[in-house]
């Protein structure tokens, strides 16, 4: 019995993973913005028949706002739970470039500069990060796959 691992679309995976993860940052450091029921009466008129439905408005705006909150609080453990099954260096890599506050301003070359003790080469930075991406994508089920 063999397994193979699949060979995976390079620049597709990454920019998959690189999405997650500028979600999971929008998610975790951005406050969610509940949504209000609308107590003013509306100066258009409509015209409609009757539809036999009914609406209740609170009630879906309640529903929303709790699933929401809820759906993004699994969707950042999801993601930080595949971060921690990653080896060291590949954890470090991603939590440091990826997952902090401010990492929409560092670079790569920062990084790998001034992040890793001691540093280590652009070459070096970009097998580790190939690496962590991989498994990153198969983890979360988000690998594009090659052909």
């Amino acid at each position: 019995m063999s397994f193979e691992l699949p060979e995976l679309d390079r620049k597709a995976t990454q920019a998959k993973v690189e999405e997650h993860l500028e979600r999971y940052r929008l998610f975790k450091y951005l406050t969610f913005e509940e949504r209000e029921a609308s107590i003013t009466a509306s100066s258009e008129i409509r015209y409609h028949g009757p539809t036999n439905l009914t609406g209740d408005q609170t009630a879906s705006i309640a529903i929303f706002n709790a699933d929401e909150q809820e759906r993004r609080k699994k969707f950042c453990e999801r993601i930080e739970r595949a971060v921690q099954r990653l080896p060291k260096m590949e954890r470090f890599l991603i939590e440091e470039r990826y997952m902090c506050d401010d990492s929409e301003y560092l670079t790569d070359y920062k990084v790998y500069c001034f992040k890793f003790q001691p540093p280590i080469s652009e070459k070096t930075y970009s097998k580790i990060r190939w690496k962590a991406f991989y498994k990153l994508a198969l983890n979360l089920n988000i690998a594009v796959l090659k052909g």
